[in-house]
Formats: C-alpha cells, structure tokens, sequence
C-alpha cells in the first residue's frame, strides 16, 4: 500500500492510502456474492479456542509473570546499590515487563478482570489525574507502610501497577535514586515492583487451571462460559476488536487527535519512552491472536483476502510505529511526526473495519451485533 521507509511520503498520500484501504473490498469473488458463514458448531469451534488459549493467552501470561518477576529482582537490586550498572537493569526490565503486558492486555477478559487485577497491574487511562496525585502523595508522606509489599493489595489501584512504577522511576525526582541507597522513593516502587509480579502470578494460575481452560476451549450447554460455538467466537472477535479500539481510542486518542491540541503527558509510558513500543506491542498481540489461533480458517475461501487484508494493515502499522519519536512531545510537535500519527488513527480504524465489519460478517457474527458500537 505504501512505501513507509524514508522518504515518508507526505500527508496526503498516507490519509489516500488509507482511505483506499478503509474503503476497498476485502475480496473479489463473485460479483454480487457474499461469504457463506461457517456454522460455528462446537466441533468446528474447539480447535480455535484450544489454539487461542493454549498457544496465545496462556504463554501471554507467563511471559508477563517471568518479566514482572524479572523487573521486581532488578528494581530491588537497584535499591539496594544503585549504580549506573543497576539503573540500565531494571531500565531494561521495565522495557521488557511493558513489551509483554502490551502484548495479552489486549485480553480484557476471564480472571485479570476479577480482583480489580487488571487495574492493579495497570490505571490507565487516568484522565483527572488520580494516579499521579496518589503516588506524589504517597512519596510526600514517606510512610513506611506505603513502602510494604504485603499491603499493597489493599491500597488504591492508582498507587499499584506499572503507572506508579513508571512516575518512581522516571518522574519528577527519580534522578536522586542514584544518590541514595534504600531510599523510601526507591523502596515504595519495589514494592509496586512486587505487588505486579504477585498479581501476574496469579492471573497466570488461573488460565493455567484446568476448569478455565477447559470452559473456554469447549463450549456446551453445561459450559458456565460459553454454552455454543458461537458465544466463543463471538468473545474471541470480540478481543480482537475491542483490543484495535483501545489502540485508537486509549492509547494515541488520548493525547493526540488531528485539528487538536496535542496533550503528551496524556500519553501512555510517556515518562519512560515506551508509548510506541507499547502499541506496536498491541497490534503484535492482536495479530499474533488472529494469526496462532487459526481464525482465517473460518473464512470462505473465495474471500480469503478478508484475513490477508486484516495481515497487511497490522503490518503497515508495525511499520511506522518505530519511526516514530520516543519524545511524545518532540513526535506531536514535528510536522513530519504528526503525518505518521495520522496514518495510525486512519489504519487502526481501518484495522476495526476490517475485524468488525468484514472478518465479523463473514463469519455471520455481525449481523444485529457491532463490536465497534458496543452492543
């Protein structure tokens, strides 16, 4: 669709572009024909969902519960003797921990929204501010009983979770961590740092136990999850369309809307560098989803270019996300930056279309039923 190395091409050769891809068919078959939906039966549903759970969300959620680990040993390290050494550690960590959650929070269902679990792990978005007030609080009240791992759970979400960790390690004042062993600044986000691995640990448990896996990969009349092949289908697009639309509406609509002010510090991991990062980690997990739990399958061969058109956009995207500035004021300030941003609003509505309206129709789910609308 469009070459995306430099020179990018400008404005309006992207918003054409995308256009073209928002508007044109995702498949030519016969002219005036239509997909035959599949029945959904739970026979035909079973393999999917076995592959969804078995090779996406289940390893999605260890991976994070080894990362979220990783990130509490550094961060307690880094306390402990904090050296330039240490610092680029639990930086790395950090990094690593962000790129693994971005990847399965795309997931907003089952056991990580039990428990406010996905909250505690992260708040966001945080439009009146709470989360900074809280955790700014917290660090002026420099009580010991904010800096415990075993109360954390019982504290607010808004001092829990990646968001705080984020402000501890990169907000105002973070640079007196180097100056000061054991600080209660320091030691408060080990503690954060701790309450996110206990918390990845336990949504990790729970899709590893057998009831779960079992009620999700086979649907039946017994189910207390899903009684037919359909009602699973339904949840697993509904993942995936839910997920395109919080990387629309949350994760760039949040600071950056053409013809408006730009606001960065609205921005996700803007602190830290890790907005960008933390998107192409979206769109990787949306399409590691499609793609590893065999969805294309369902898709009537003589439109099969429905699950290639959903393919290229994610690509297209994953294209320009690392091009873009990690300096979320400098990427919304530079005209050149601003292009690229349009092209991601315009490709990851796109990217809704194709999953909702396509993908969704000709599997038969779309019919009295949009994603995008929230019915």
């Amino acid at each position: 669709m469009l070459p995306l190395s430099p020179p990018f091409p400008p404005l309006s050769a992207l918003l054409v572009a995308g256009l073209l891809c928002l508007t044109a068919p995702a498949a030519v078959a016969q002219e005036g024909s239509a997909p035959v939906p599949p029945q959904l039966t739970t026979d035909d549903v079973a393999p999917i969902m076995t592959r969804a759970v078995d090779a996406v969300i289940r390893p999605g959620y260890q991976a994070f519960r080894r990362s979220a680990g990783a990130l509490a040993e550094r961060t307690a390290e880094f306390c402990d003797t904090p050296s330039t050494e240490t610092r680029t550690a639990v930086d790395a960590a950090f990094r690593q921990a962000i790129a693994d959650w971005s990847r399965i929070e795309i997931v907003r269902t089952g056991s990580v929204l039990e428990k406010n679990r996905f909250e505690r792990v992260l708040f966001y978005p945080d439009r009146k501010g709470t989360g900074l007030k809280q955790v700014q609080a917290v660090l002026q009240r420099n009580d010991e009983a904010d800096a415990s791992p075993a109360a954390m759970p019982g504290k607010s979400v808004a001092v829990q979770g990646l968001g705080a960790l984020e402000y501890v390690l990169y907000g105002t004042g973070a640079d007196a961590l180097l100056a000061q062993p054991g600080s209660f600044r320091c030691r408060y986000g080990a503690a954060v740092a701790a309450n996110i691995e206990a918390t990845a640990a336990e949504i990790a448990a729970a899709w590893d136990a057998p009831e779960l896996r079992q009620a999700w990969i086979r649907p039946g009349p017994d189910n207390p999850v899903f009684r037919t092949g359909k009602e699973a289908m339904t949840e697993l697009l509904g993942i995936l369309v839910h997920g395109a639309e919080t990387v629309r509406d949350q994760r760039i609509e949040t600071f950056y809307r053409n013809g408006e002010t730009p606001r960065p510090k609205s921005a996700i991991y803007w602190r830290s560098g890790n907005t960008w990062a933390s998107i192409d980690a979206n769109i990787e997990g949306l399409r590691t989803l499609f793609d590893k739990a065999g969805m294309a399958s369902f898709v009537d061969p003589g439109f099969a270019s429905i699950a290639g058109d959903i393919d290229f956009v994610t690509k297209s995207l994953r294209r320009v996300l690392p091009t873009l500035d990690p300096d979320i004021a400098r990427a919304v300030s530079d005209p050149d930056q601003r292009q690229k941003i349009d092209f991601l609003l315009v490709n990851s509505r796109d990217l809704i279309t194709r999953l909702d309206g396509e993908y969704g129709g000709a599997i038969g789910l779309n019919a009295g039923f949009s994603f995008a609308d929230g019915d």
